[in-house]
């Protein structure tokens, strides 16, 4: 026990000396790395196809351009900056040549898809950073490739998308397959899912009858989309003007700012209807003391009926020349007299702004045609008279006549 004490006491008066304790300090900080390590290090310098990374090393660790990243870089500034600090595997280790490559992508990579599965199967959304721009969609580094379609971009169409690389956009998991090192992502279901919700919010604030300030976002054949703060609403092609509208693109453009009134708001379905022509002062209102009655008006027929014809005489107010008035001889049908689209002048015989009804005549505005006169008829001989309803000779029908009766007359002398 005592010899125990001994050698410890003696090996503690033992001094250590300078050369020994530097000895220690080397043996405690030397960092000793093989092939398949996961290291951490910072980023110290940055060339166009790799990065430098000290990791306490006696050298300096390289990571490759194509092992920054799971997508195509043109420089590795696009993947890391200096005096980021970095994980990494290491791929090859050589001492003599004092080469040690290193790679990030494969640490990122199976981190990145154990991430993406549980937002997948959250439905979570989050940024990413598109690093690219190629046929048919956008591509972003979520650790692994991941591709956006153009149609999962937006809630609208977009026909150039250059404008995008470098953009941070939020997005969700829309599919995705380990196996097939394939991930599809979707901005666009972010967007509408943030829509319906500001859609319902300001659904409930709206009220038939609102008179509100629009945006024509999107034209149709059916009709104009219209952004109402936020959400829009639909105008039907009817709903478009007070007159007949073949169009949307007739009449309005897309940016343009329009007034329009609700019409209807069904929050079940989620569709709003709105008009421009109900925000409008119609076409009768206008009307009311720009014609009287006698008063001649240039027109165009819109439409032929069987009855008449409908003949515009102010945008949407349009009136009917019963098929009577059309001209001064019988018409059988106005098709014979009238072409739709044709100009015509016609005469105002009656107004009611009130009922929205206004009766037209163009043969009023004519001159009637004069009346032929019947010619003389000169007095014709007896003997054309006789001869035209086949009578014989007066002489013919004497000498016929004492012929027949001579001998009974002889009593009367």
């Amino acid at each position: 026990m005592s010899e125990e004490i001994n050698v410890q006491e003696t090996a503690a008066a033992e001094p250590v000396t300078e050369t020994e304790t530097v000895s220690q300090d080397a043996l405690e900080n030397l960092v000793t790395l093989k092939k398949g390590d996961t290291v951490k290090g910072t980023v110290v310098k940055i060339e166009d196809n790799q990065a430098y990374v000290s990791l306490g090393y006696k050298y300096d660790g390289v990571i490759p351009l194509r092992e920054l990243s799971s997508v195509n870089l043109e420089n590795a500034a696009e993947a890391v900056q200096i005096g980021q600090e970095v994980e990494a595997k290491i791929v090859s280790i050589n001492d003599a040549k004092e080469s040690l490559v290193l790679s990030k992508r494969q640490i990122d990579s199976p981190r990145a898809w154990d991430e993406l599965q549980a937002k997948f199967d959250n439905g979570e959304a989050f940024e990413v950073s598109i690093t690219d721009v190629v046929k048919g969609g956008l591509v972003a580094d979520v650790g692994v490739r991941g591709f956006i379609p153009a149609s999962m971009v937006e809630r609208h169409f977009v026909e150039d998308f250059s404008s995008y690389k470098g953009r941070t956009l939020k997005v969700k998991v829309k599919e995705i397959d380990r196996e097939n090192n394939k991930v599809i992502l979707s901005a666009k279901d972010v967007l509408d899912a943030e829509y319906e919700n500001q859609k319902q919010q300001i659904m409930g604030t709206l009220q038939p009858g609102q008179v509100l300030e629009g945006k024509i976002q999107r034209l149709t054949p059916f009709g104009a989309f219209v952004d109402i703060g936020g959400i829009d609403g639909l105008v039907h092609v009817s709903e478009m003007a007070w007159q007949h509208v073949a169009h949307p693109a007739d009449v309005v453009a897309e940016g343009q700012s329009v007034k329009v009134k609700v019409l209807k708001i069904d929050p079940s379905l989620g569709k709003i209807s709105l008009s421009i022509k109900a925000a409008q002062p119609g076409p009768w209102d206008s009307a009311t003391g720009q014609f009287n009655i006698g008063d001649i008006v240039t027109g165009v027929v819109k439409r032929l009926v069987s009855f008449g014809a409908f003949v515009e005489i102010a945008p949407g107010v349009e009136g009917l020349v019963h098929i009577s008035q059309i001209a001064h001889r019988h018409v059988a049908t106005p098709f014979e007299v009238l072409k739709e689209g044709q100009e015509v002048q016609a005469k105002v015989l009656d107004f009611n702004p009130a009922e929205k009804r206004i009766s037209l005549s163009i043969k009023e505005t004519e001159e009637a045609p004069a009346r032929p006169e019947r010619e003389q008829r000169e007095p014709r001989a007896p003997r054309e008279r006789r001869e035209e309803t086949n009578l014989p000779p007066a002489e013919s029908m004497s000498f016929n006549l004492g012929e027949k009766f001579g001998d009974k007359l002889s009593k009367f002398k």
